[in-house]
């Protein structure tokens, strides 16, 4: 053993690359290896012979696979440095042009809307897109008669053969997310929901998918004045203007009552839109004060609690900003449309730096 160990420590020493070290290890290691064919021959000794040669052997093969590790190490240090030595570069080269991808416009007024809701003491809730009959009809007061609820104007899911439950459906709106919150928090509360929204229609100005946002504040002496405020003061941040009129019509919504639709002030000069002048106005959304029944469903007392909730098309208040003509384009995926419509991610308009482009 003491041959074996002087034999390889040398060889060891002396090796100059990987490879012949690993020849080593081999010889000395390996199923064939001399130090292993030493260690079958532990079985054919007597127990005395063994209590001695055992541990020797252990000794031996630690010993060896220790030099092996720190002459691997030794050369992997040695490779590095030689490379170090050989190679160089030059810094002072300018860095190689790589594509930039860009922010779509979508994610960013998505950040613009939630900025300035949140400035006004608005928190954000989530929810699922594939919602239950219940929380996107039922508990939003929307009886089964009503046309939303039919196949033409809703994706409903598959239900199997003999399974009598309501289909899922994508969600029509993101009413469901205030009763999901409602539920889970009580009021008084005050929340946006941001989400992707499906319906079963396509043109210019509908899409199968388009993205909502929606309000909702909950509380004991909230009224009609208050969304009228929070509305306008919205559309001015946005929009970038000292003052927006807006303007209540008066609608139906199942989930409100009194239910209003929102048109804001504008103008058209030869085709070109100005908000907060002239003497037209721009439909943008649907509000009204949330129906007892609503209130009732999502857990909230009626007698003590009453508040208002509003909804307006994020995809819409896009093009409206920033002079998108059609929004299928939104989803065309063409790399053309997002390089000329899309935010680079160090320049994107912020509350506090100015929300223009």
């Amino acid at each position: 053993m003491d041959d074996l160990k002087s034999k390889y420590l040398t060889l060891i020493d002396s090796v100059g690359d990987e490879t012949g070290l690993e020849d080593l290890r081999v010889q000395a290691l390996g199923k064939k290896g001399e130090i292993s064919l030493q260690m079958r021959e532990l079985g054919k000794m007597t127990p005395e012979e063994r209590q001695t040669a055992g541990p020797a052997l252990n000794a031996l093969k630690d010993e060896i696979n220790s030099a092996l590790i720190a002459k691997k190490s030794a050369l992997g240090d040695a490779a590095l440095d030689a490379r170090l030595r050989s190679e160089w570069l030059d810094v002072t080269l300018p860095a190689r042009d790589r594509p930039a991808g860009s922010i779509h416009p979508i994610s960013q007024v998505t950040e613009e809307v939630t900025a300035i809701f949140a400035d006004m003491g608005f928190s954000v809730a989530e929810g699922p897109q594939i919602e239950s009959d219940w929380y996107n009809f039922d508990a939003l007061n929307i009886p089964g008669h009503h046309p939303a609820r039919a196949e033409m104007d809703t994706f409903y899911t598959h239900r199997s053969d003999g399974d009598d439950r309501p289909p899922h459906v994508l969600r029509t709106h993101t009413s469901p997310v205030q009763i999901r919150t409602m539920e889970a928090q009580g009021a008084p509360l005050r929340i946006i929901c941001p989400g992707r929204v499906y319906r079963a229609d396509y043109d210019q100005t509908h899409t199968p998918m388009f993205n909502q946002i929606e309000g909702l504040a909950i509380d004991k002496d909230i009224s009609m004045a208050n969304l009228k405020w929070v509305l306008e003061e919205f559309a001015a941040a946005f929009f970038e203007v000292d003052k927006i009129e807006v303007r209540f019509r008066a609608s139906h919504f199942p989930f409100t009552e009194p239910s209003a639709e929102i048109d804001f002030r504008c103008s058209w000069v030869d085709g070109q839109l100005k908000l907060g002048e002239g003497d037209d106005w721009l439909e943008a959304g649907g509000s009204g004060m949330v129906h007892p029944k609503v209130l009732e469903a999502a857990g909230v007392d009626s007698s003590v609690y009453q508040g208002f909730a509003f909804g307006l098309g994020i995809d819409r208040l896009a093009m409206l900003k920033y002079g998108i003509p059609d929004l299928r384009a939104f989803f065309d995926s063409d790399l053309r449309w997002l390089r000329h419509y899309g935010f680079q991610p160090r320049d994107v308009p912020t509350l506090h730096g100015g929300l223009s482009k």
